[in-house]
């Protein structure tokens, strides 16, 4: 027998788990059906009296307003598919203000939508600072495959847990919380279905993964939506505590854009002596540089296209500057890292000049995702015996790792703040490269 644990009614939305549409599946009669709808109260059980026809849809709960389906009318129920214990009891949608894009090369527009539920795992959380990272660029043009949109981009968010499920811990309503790329992994969780990725801590490639936004959550099928927005619900293991000495302001770029590069070095184990180079001096490269110091390396060489960046980046800690496109230099600069970083993201650039400057048994780590293809002469890497790996974002514990470093080192993004209603301003200021050197949204 199916067991109301939650209702809802409102018209002109999308149902979820059980939900009867239009007035031939609207019951006649309704006895002793109770709901306290308001934000943030636990939903009381709803009680029907006789059978009712449900269908049962796929579409998530949460699932915007009309424009989904502007033919849907009449009253909307939804049911949950289990008992309301207090181990999985609900808490109602949220109506979450976002910033979203409807389409490729669109503007980005106000929007709302309703949130999941608050699951017993989960915790809400009041977005004080989102990041414009350079992915939200690529989702937003469909750069790395169809977006699905309404889509609202961020996934560099700081702001306040506001509500906490029963089931949550390490964390409490007021604590300072910052989101990155990842709102779920299995965590190898279920005994029935073991998963050695998440065993051995790498949760950011677990094959569960569910990235912020542009995704679904495995369990119900919900959209993943950003941190554009006033208010974002995660599983807590994906809210990381975000050190007292640390600004929010500041914080949000680490989220992402920090844990990039800094996994990397952690990863590649920076030693005393190391000669550790950085290709792209933007968004990324520019807190890669200040984690390399604060990691131990010999010295920094900053490797950039152009030469009108040198001060500012000497300034964060570099202790070379190259231009790669100057061949005299490039020249000079062959052999001279044992460690090299590539954040950028362009097309077509020329990757056989960045190998050549590895030295013997040089390791060159890409973290930039260009949306195009990748091509180098192989003899940078076997003539040398050099690796060529791959890095994507971090692991809980990588999160956690680069807020301590930084907060120890003092590792800190140089940013430029707008208004969250900006939103657009920010973006346009990331396209065309005009950023010193992270753009933050706040609420």
């Amino acid at each position: 027998m199916l067991t109301s644990a939650t209702c809802s009614a409102r018209r002109g939305a999308v149902g979820a788990r059980g939900t009867m549409r239009g007035s031939g599946l609207v019951p006649r009669e309704l006895a002793k059906t109770t709901a306290l709808c308001a934000a943030g109260s636990e939903l009381e059980t709803c009680r029907r009296k006789g059978d009712v026809p449900l269908s049962l849809a796929s579409t998530p709960a949460h699932v915007p307003d009309d424009r989904t389906d502007p033919r849907s009318s009449g009253l909307i129920l939804h049911f949950a598919l289990h008992p309301a214990t207090p181990s999985n009891r609900l808490t109602s949608p949220r109506t979450v203000h976002a910033y979203a894009s409807f389409g490729k090369g669109e503007e980005i527009k106000s929007w709302e939508y309703q949130s999941r539920p608050l699951g017993a795992e989960d915790v809400e959380i009041k977005i004080s600072h989102c990041g414009i990272c350079g992915s939200d660029l690529h989702t937003l043009d469909s750069g790395w495959g169809q977006t699905t949109y309404p889509c609202v981009v961020g996934h560099e968010i700081v702001g306040e847990v506001t509500q906490a499920g029963p089931d949550v811990k390490g964390l409490q309503v007021g604590d300072r919380v910052g989101v990155g790329a990842l709102v779920s992994a299995c965590l190898n969780k279920d005994p029935k279905a073991p998963c050695s990725v998440c065993a051995n801590g790498d949760d950011a490639y677990c094959p569960h993964r569910v990235w912020t936004y542009n995704d679904k959550y495995k369990s119900d099928g919900a959209l993943t939506y950003g941190g554009y927005a006033d208010y974002v619900r995660v599983p807590h293991e994906f809210a990381i505590k975000i050190p007292d000495n640390i600004p929010s302001d500041v914080a949000a770029p680490l989220m992402c854009a920090g844990t990039t590069v800094f996994t990397p070095f952690k990863e590649a184990g920076i030693k005393e002596g190391d000669r550790v180079g950085i290709v792209g001096i933007g968004g990324l490269g520019h807190i890669a540089i200040q984690f390399a110091k604060a990691m131990g390396a010999a010295s920094v060489t900053a490797f950039s296209r152009s030469n009108n960046k040198e001060q500012e980046v000497r300034g964060l800690g570099a202790d070379e500057f190259v231009v790669y496109t100057d061949e005299k230099q490039a020249n000079v600069a062959v052999g001279s890292v044992d460690i090299l970083l590539i954040t950028a993201d362009a097309n077509n650039m020329p990757y056989s000049t960045f190998l050549s400057f590895l030295s013997v048994r040089g390791t060159c780590i890409m973290v930039g995702l260009p949306n195009d293809d990748i091509k180098f002469n192989a003899f940078q890497v076997v003539g040398k015996g050099a690796k060529f790996v791959g890095s994507n974002v971090g692991s809980i514990q990588d999160m956690k790792d680069t807020l301590e470093v930084a907060s120890k080192h003092n590792v800190r993004p140089v940013i430029q703040k707008l208004p969250m209603a900006k939103v657009n301003e920010g973006i346009d200021m990331v396209r065309k490269g005009t950023v010193r050197y992270r753009v933050v949204l706040e609420n």
